[in-house]
């Protein structure tokens, strides 16, 4: 009797995954909009993606295969079986390149298709928002097929491709953390303002604090360890200039004119801003090939004297995990899931994400015939999200998570080394002061444009 329940449980989810997003994850999320499930199912491909391209990247990941008997080339044999696996190319960086590289074009493929689609009734909202079981297998089959990719310059020119999609992936993340920044203090102000409870005002003061108190510690900490008093010139630069250009915005965020134009403006949005451009800087400043100017942050940690390590990077040992790194990994994280569910009052973020106020809430859900609550499918009217542009956004983090789980290493497929960069540092850099000057523009925006509707 279990067996045909198991079946039968079975057989219902592999209609739901043939089927519709109202369908998908029905029973998890029965008051959930058809929008919202969408994008959280097309985030768990990238999430999956992105697990296994950590699994691939594991320390020591080769070594295992090896001692499959029959696998790879070169590893444990079976008498009378060949050994046709290239191990090299199924883990370490060009694994983690290849599964990127299968990512981008599969969220770019639908990019493509949904240019244009304006409501759940044209027919290509369909393919959005159903045959989740087919997209997998395109998903799958792209991947497999990159993995036959000659190495050549593929790897070469991918990282490049890398660099361009990251750097406007980090401003994407920081427009959603303005973003969630902004939504928070709203409601939080609104909350204190209703219930007359001041300890809304001491949550946001609290954590307004622990920012800025987080962004100067890390200031205090790149001057102690990434400088050297004779040495380490762009260090001290990065660090000063981003200094500076934080209390600018903190500032001009709680000038009168501002306030006026803005009052949901704050310090909360404008501390979580630095905060993030601080760990940019950090993060830039890890990629520095020179050794003295960028220490292991296990050397910091340990005291290890890393005299030994401040020769020529080429020669060093590849550094698959470090601190920002997985900070990064948790940014992301919690930015592509904030992108799936988010529903923002602020126009201008909207205007940027191609999104509608309101558009990720959640419904009542619909109770059909039999009994059973469904998503809601909100976009009769008019999609909530702009298709292509949200599988645009997967993109680039496809290609955001490729650099980061690299490390930013610059693939050299004929030693079959890699190394820091200084265009690396240039364009987390580039990008930090890029961010910063598009959230002091939308400060001051509605001042220079009093006409215009900023609201």
């Amino acid at each position: 009797m279990g067996a045909c329940l198991a079946l039968c449980s079975l057989a219902s989810c592999a209609s739901c995954l043939c089927g519709s997003a109202p369908c998908m994850l029905c029973c998890c999320c029965p008051s959930s909009n058809n929008s919202t499930v969408t994008r959280l199912v097309f985030s768990f491909f990238l999430l999956l993606g992105t697990l296994v391209s950590v699994i691939m990247i594991l320390p020591g990941m080769e070594t295992e295969l090896q001692k499959i008997p029959g696998f790879c080339q070169g590893g444990s044999s079976i008498p009378g079986i060949e050994n046709h696996v290239n191990c090299e190319v199924i883990v370490g960086y060009k694994s983690v390149y290849r599964m990127c590289f299968a990512m981008t074009c599969f969220f770019f493929l639908f990019c493509a298709i949904m240019i244009g689609v304006r409501s759940s009734k044209d027919p290509r909202a369909g393919i959005q928002n159903g045959f989740w079981f087919f997209k997998l297998l395109i998903l799958i089959g792209i991947t497999v097929g990159a993995f036959f990719i000659p190495d050549g310059t593929f790897h070469t020119v991918w990282f490049y491709f890398g660099v361009v999609g990251s750097f406007i992936f980090i401003i994407i993340q920081l427009i959603l953390l303005i973003d969630f920044a902004h939504s928070w203090n709203k409601a939080w102000v609104e909350n204190a303002e209703n219930s007359d409870n001041k300890c809304w005002f001491a949550g946001l003061l609290s954590f307004t604090v622990l920012y800025y108190a987080l962004a100067f510690t890390a200031v205090v900490l790149f001057y102690v360890y990434y400088t050297q008093p004779d040495d380490c010139t762009e260090h001290k630069v990065f660090i000063s200039l981003n200094l500076i250009f934080c209390i600018i915005v903190s500032i001009v965020s709680i000038l009168p004119k501002i306030q006026e134009a803005q009052p949901h403006s704050g310090l909360l949005q404008a501390s979580l801003i630095s905060l993030y451009t601080m760990y940019v800087t950090w993060s830039a400043m890890t990629n520095n090939p020179n050794r003295k100017c960028n220490p292991s942050l296990l050397n910091l940690v340990s005291n290890v004297n890393s005299t030994q390590e401040m020769g020529d990077s080429k020669t060093e040992g590849v550094q698959w995990w470090d601190a920002q790194g997985i900070v990064g990994l948790i940014i992301f994280l919690f930015c592509t899931l904030y992108a799936s569910i988010r529903s923002s009052s602020n126009a201008q973020v909207n205007k940027l994400m191609q999104t509608e106020e309101g558009g990720g809430s959640g419904g009542e859900g619909v109770v059909g015939e039999d009994g059973i609550r469904r998503a809601v499918d909100n976009e009769e009217e008019g999609v909530t999200y702009n298709y292509s542009v949200f599988h645009f956004h997967l993109c680039l983090a496809s290609l955001y998570i490729m650099m980061t789980l690299t490390n930013w290493y610059q693939p050299d497929t004929t030693t079959k080394t890699m190394h820091s960069s200084m265009p690396a540092v240039w364009v987390k850099m580039s990008s930090s002061w890029l961010g910063l000057g598009l959230y002091l523009w939308t400060l001051i925006a509605p001042l220079l444009f009093p006409d215009r509707d900023f609201s």
